[in-house]
């Protein structure tokens, strides 16, 4: 039995380009439109799940899909920093901010983190695995770090040096234990068909 997971992260939004913890903001007019020109690039799928986020659900609409909503696949909790920018938050904060990039158990945000964050998406991944077909979920950019940590079975301090750029798949078939990775294809004009 084979299964593919195909994960979408979300288009662009004003707290993605304000490089602000996410505040439930919606896309903005140009991340709307380039995921409505992605719309049809994705093959079907058997299943279509989203982060419980504003800009989550909106670009699985964009890009016409009939996504549940997933709480496992949420983004990074971010507990009193939600909202605030990087800059705003090592200004006020410096040694807790330090410490949350350094140690991957650290929560000093009152929040979640990323080791917490890399365990929940693991479950869930390794569960969705045991269901044969096509799945696609529209994520938050985080948890495709969590799921490239833990198909790589790198150390969590890995994290921070994945880059997911908006509107990208990245996909994973195998199996719950076997996974295979292809990184980052971008979606949009231009774009082709992605997650064969």
């Amino acid at each position: 039995m084979t299964s593919r997971v195909v994960f979408v992260s979300p288009a662009s939004s004003p707290s993605l380009r304000r490089a602000r913890f996410d505040d439930g903001d919606s896309l903005d007019d140009t991340g709307k439109a380039r995921a409505e020109s992605a719309a049809g690039q994705l093959r079907s799928a058997d299943r279509a799940f989203v982060s419980p986020s504003a800009r989550g659900r909106e670009t699985a609409v964009a890009l016409g899909l009939d996504a549940v909503d997933e709480p496992w696949l949420a983004g990074l909790d971010m507990g009193r920093w939600r909202g605030r920018t990087l800059d705003e938050v090592g200004a006020a904060e410096p040694g807790a901010l330090a410490a949350w990039l350094a140690d991957p158990g650290a929560a000093p945000h009152g929040g979640e983190s990323v080791r917490e964050l890399c365990r929940r998406v693991a479950r869930w991944l390794d569960t969705c695995g045991r269901a044969d077909g096509r799945t696609i979920a529209v994520v938050e950019p985080e948890v495709v770090r969590g799921v490239v940590v833990h198909v790589l079975g790198v150390p969590e301090g890995a994290f921070w040096r994945v880059d997911v750029p908006p509107l990208t798949a990245t996909e994973v078939s195998g199996r719950s234990g076997r996974w295979n990775l292809r990184l980052g294809q971008a979606l949009g004009p231009s774009a082709g068909e992605s997650g064969r």
